[in-house]
Order: C-alpha cells, then structure tokens, then sequence
C-alpha cells in the first residue's frame, strides 16, 4: 500500500508541474530601457521604428548613452554606404555619367564623415560639453544631411537612384533621426529631468577678421 501510494503522490506532483501555469515574461515595453528609448525617439518628425530598432540594442537606460548612439549608428551606417558606393562602381565603368555621379556621391558622403569628427568633437564625453556646443552639433548634422541630399540631386537617372538610395538609405534616414533628437534635446532632457543650458549660440571656431590679412 505505501508504494502505491507514493506512486500516487508522484503522479499527481507531475502532473501539476506539468500544468502550472508558467510564468509570463515581462513585457519589454514596460522595462526602463523601452521607457527611456520612447522617450527619445518621440522626438522624430516621421516614422520612429528605425530610431527604437537602433536604440533597442544599445543596452543602456541612460539616456545620454542613448542619445549618442543615435548618430554613432549614423556614422557607421554612412561608413557603409561608401563601401556600398565603391562596390557598384564596376557595373557602371561604361557609363560615364552614372560614374560620375556616383564618384559625387561618395566624395559627398566622405565630406559627410569629415563633419562626423567634427561632431564628435562639439560633443564631447559629457554632457556639459554637449549642451555647450550644442548650437555647433544641430548645424554639423545639418550638414551630414545636406550632403546626403547633394549625393541623391546629384542622381538624375531614376534606376541609378533607386539602387544608390538602397545603398545609402538606413544612414541617411539614421542622419535625419539623429537630427531631429538632437533638435528636440530640450523635450527630451525635460522628460528625463536634466538640468542642464542648452547653448543656443554658435560655438565653432569663427575665422579671424578681415584686418587679420592686412598689414
């Protein structure tokens, strides 16, 4: 009797493990990290889901981190798309007005990884020096942008400009989101708490005046 009756008791503990009910994930989009990125990404003008797809895998709740990812994905992403320019360049060597088009393009997207640096540098490791150069970062993305769109006006051939907009599109849509997050930081830095002036002014250096040249 007591062996069955163990195995009794041995059934039923199986079979209640077996249909427990099993424990729900967590919903990612109540964790900290969606919050924080949301709140970033609110700030964009057009569609978010590229800005929140990059931002997902930074794996960070901070939202200074957050935000400089966004144009550290930009960066790469146009790094990308002149390793892409390079590598269509062959199929085009008869076509002497795709290759120059073309050859636009890719000095333009490398004129657009030389403000890149200079970004960087307006940015710097903190977010003091953010804010006070924060005039100085909106206008070097600007700039980024502006050469995204001389290298597709550049682009008169409609097949020519499908291809290369396939190429160059995830950095210059991540080119136009870092913008938009960097022109809302005062939305974005009041959602988030942080104290902090943004410097509305110019602060790139300015060249020296005319009576430098003079003697």
């Amino acid at each position: 009797m007591n062996v069955a009756i163990k195995l009794a008791f041995l059934f039923l503990t199986v079979t209640s493990t077996l249909t427990a009910t099993p424990a729900k994930r967590p919903d990612y989009l109540s964790t900290q990290h969606a919050k924080t990125i949301a709140g970033i990404c609110t700030v964009i003008q057009t569609d978010t889901s590229l800005c929140t797809k990059t931002l997902k895998e930074v794996p960070s709740d901070d939202p200074i981190t957050l935000i400089r990812a966004l144009p550290t994905a930009a960066e790469s992403s146009v790094k990308k798309s002149v390793t892409f320019l390079i590598g269509i360049k062959p199929k085009h060597t008869s076509n002497a007005v795709a290759t120059a088009a073309i050859n636009s393009c890719e000095k333009n997207l490398n004129n657009a990884l030389e403000d890149f640096a200079e970004f960087w540098k307006a940015t710097g490791k903190d977010v003091t020096t953010l804010a006070h150069n924060y005039f100085t970062c909106k206008k070097t993305l600007t700039s980024i942008m502006g050469y995204h769109s001389t290298c597709l006006d550049d682009i008169k051939d409609k097949n020519l400009l499908k291809e290369v907009e396939s190429g160059i599109g995830v950095g210059k849509n991540l080119s136009s989101n870092s913008f938009d997050v960097f022109n809302g930081l005062h939305t974005i830095f009041n959602t988030f708490a942080i104290n902090v002036k943004l410097n509305e002014e110019d602060t790139s250096p300015r060249p020296p005046p005319l009576s430098d040249y003079y003697y």
